[in-house]
């Protein structure tokens, strides 16, 4: 009985794993498009992730 506990238990992990997964990609992939369009502002702007140097 315990076997088929843990298989259970083990079964509900991974299908939590695998929604957390499906939403951490849907979310990225609806994202995508306003990240590309920051990027692409930034770029404009000669704006580095960097420290900007004085002077």
């Amino acid at each position: 009985m315990r076997r088929r506990r843990r298989h259970r238990a083990r079964r509900v992990l991974i299908a939590q794993a695998v929604l957390v997964t499906g939403a951490a990609a849907a979310l990225v992939a609806m994202e995508y498009p306003g990240l590309v369009r920051e990027i692409k502002i930034w770029r404009m702007m000669g704006t580095s992730s960097g420290a900007r140097r004085p002077g």
